[in-house]
């Protein structure tokens, strides 16, 4: 099936969809970080495309940011870098920040977007109006989603996603909105 069809499978919640929050190492990295310095504590590799598509989507009005229960330099300064919207670092258990997230945006839960990989993210991902994860995460996680991307962390699974709104919602930019 394509990304396409798939959109049109879940085009009625997609299409409700005002914020999209990400999940940061499993996600939009690949899992693995690499201790790089006292001051610079761990570093991170992040995919270009997932980074584009985070732009495409706050360029349409989308806010789009991170709920992350790791917290270095390497989040801060790559959140920085996209100019996200939002980012909630350091806290496993991420329900304050994402009752926060509907307060701050005046959202109903069934407006927002998760995407997460391990155990402590199924709260949120039973709480949103649509749930994604990727295929190298456990089973528990995979069992309550509303979609399993086919790409793996940190290699475009966050992007896939995107897209899957970007079609149901009808946003196609072109390159001179960026």
């Amino acid at each position: 099936m394509s990304l396409r069809q798939t959109a049109k499978r879940f085009e009625d919640k997609l299409k409700k969809i005002k914020v999209i929050c990400f999940d940061l190492d499993g996600i939009l990295t690949d899992s693995h970080v690499w201790w790089a310095s006292e001051e610079v504590g761990f570093n991170r590799s992040f995919c270009i495309y997932d980074g584009y598509g985070m732009k495409m989507l706050m360029k349409a009005g989308l806010r789009v940011g991170v709920i992350t229960g790791g917290d270095s330099v390497s989040v801060h300064k790559r959140v920085n870098q996209l100019g996200l919207d939002f980012c909630y670092a350091g806290n496993e258990d991420k329900r304050t920040a994402f009752m926060d997230l509907l307060k701050k945006y005046n959202v109903k839960a069934e407006e927002v977007l998760y995407m997460g990989d391990e155990l402590f993210d199924m709260p949120l991902l039973r709480k949103a109006g649509f749930s994604a994860t990727v295929p190298n995460c456990s089973e528990e996680v995979k069992e309550i989603v509303d979609y399993v991307t086919i790409k793996e962390s940190g290699k475009g699974c966050a992007r896939e996603v995107m897209d899957l709104v970007r079609y149901a919602q009808g946003i196609i930019p072109t390159h001179e909105d960026f």
